[in-house]
């Protein structure tokens, strides 16, 4: 069931990442195999933050149902502890824990660094980045490129660039033809029969005309096929002795901690979260107790611990003192979850927050029933079954 919650829910998470990146093919003109290797290189990064919620999912509907079952009844009036139930759930999420400390820094580093050599290839592509028909590319701050047709000798129709760079003189271009020329060293533009229009600080305009004029791109794409690293994209031994002239490094060395201390403290979190469902769903409960169930309520609880760890990591990026909250924050959930299965009492939201979710439920759950049957037809104008 672990399994099975995570490829769900790493099916729905990497879904929503790689709609985000949808614009590397819409934009930058890339080959459907660019865009899935993009987005396969997302995976990494996107299995430590799922882990714990599918071990979590798992383990608590594993005890409800096992209560459901008088599983739980029968283990505890035979005399069993709850250490036969907790020993086969703490060694699952010890090996998902090594599993999530394994994929944050062994793989996760270079997938990130992988992928941003692909979208650094793809800027730099000025085939591909420029020479989009009928659409206005922007190469550089002020400057802009706009071709009206890809004619079927190779050549390019209706050339129209908008240079202000300089400032106070715009200059405008258009030429009736052109090609993209590229060598070893440089990338042309060649652009033939067509008019400069320059206009001047002082307001005049000057027309030019040309037979061929080459605007030089190699800048621009040296420009944009650097590659930047970022802190979340170093190893854990770089993170551990950042390079001194690092230029990402110089300007925010606290960013560098912050990430050492969340991927020290990342793998923590499946064991808290199977802590939780244990001390939630971990114990034998008549089914005459008027309780939520214990999936949403590990669920909520467990979302709340891994705010509060995002927060205060994020917080560490700029203030050192949010440093050792990181460490803090799984640490004091797994001591309060232990203390509640020590004590033999269970983990639950106060009576007043289950009742009120429970009510909120049963009214979802009775407005989408209602407008089911209105879309299928299947109830009056009143509101009520056909």
């Amino acid at each position: 069931m672990s399994l099975g919650a995570l490829l769900w829910t790493l099916a729905i998470s990497w879904t929503t990442q790689v709609l985000a990146r949808i614009n590397l093919v819409t934009d930058s003109g890339q080959s459907a195999l660019t865009f899935f290797e993009l987005a396969t290189l997302i995976l990494p990064s996107v299995i430590p933050i799922i882990v714990p919620f599918a071990l979590i999912i798992a383990v608590a509907q594993t005890l409800s149902t096992m209560n459901t079952d008088s599983e739980l009844v029968v283990i505890s009036a035979a005399g069993g502890s709850r250490w036969i139930i907790m020993r086969p759930i703490l060694a699952l999420a010890v090996l998902a824990s090594v599993f999530s400390f394994a994929i944050d820094n062994g793989v996760d580093p270079y997938a990130r660094e992988r992928g941003r050599q692909l979208v650094a290839a793809a800027r730099a592509d000025l085939l591909s980045l420029v020479i989009q028909e009928g659409t206005f590319r922007k190469v550089d701050d002020g400057l802009y490129v706009q071709v009206a047709e890809r004619l079927p000798d190779g050549r390019l129709g209706g050339i129209f660039v908008a240079d202000s760079r300089q400032e106070g003189v715009d200059l405008v271009y258009y030429a009736k033809t052109g090609a993209v020329v590229q060598d070893s060293e440089k990338s042309m533009l060649i652009m033939s029969d067509g008019v400069v229009h320059r206009k001047s600080p002082n307001g005049e305009l000057s027309v030019i005309r040309f037979t061929s004029y080459a605007f030089d791109l190699s800048a621009f794409s040296a420009a944009a096929g650097t590659v930047t690293m970022f802190p979340k994209d170093r190893t854990l031994q770089y993170l551990i002795n950042p390079d001194p002239n690092d230029k990402v490094y110089q300007n925010n060395p606290q960013a560098f901690r912050a990430e050492l201390h969340r991927r020290l403290t990342e793998w923590l979190y499946p064991l808290v979260c199977a802590l939780i469902a244990l001390a939630v769903a971990g114990d034998a409960r008549s089914h005459r107790e008027s309780r939520i169930n214990p999936l949403v309520t590990s669920i909520t609880i467990a979302l709340f611990v891994r705010w509060l760890g995002f927060f205060v990591t994020n917080q560490a990026q700029t203030k050192p003192l949010f440093s050792p909250l990181a460490y803090a924050v799984p640490i004091a959930a797994s001591l309060i979850a232990l203390a509640f299965i020590r004590s033999n009492r269970t983990m639950e939201l106060p009576v007043s927050w289950a009742e009120g979710i429970s009510d909120w439920m049963r009214r979802s759950s009775d407005r989408m029933t209602l407008l089911w049957l209105r879309l299928t037809g299947r109830a009056d104008a009143s509101g009520g079954p056909a």
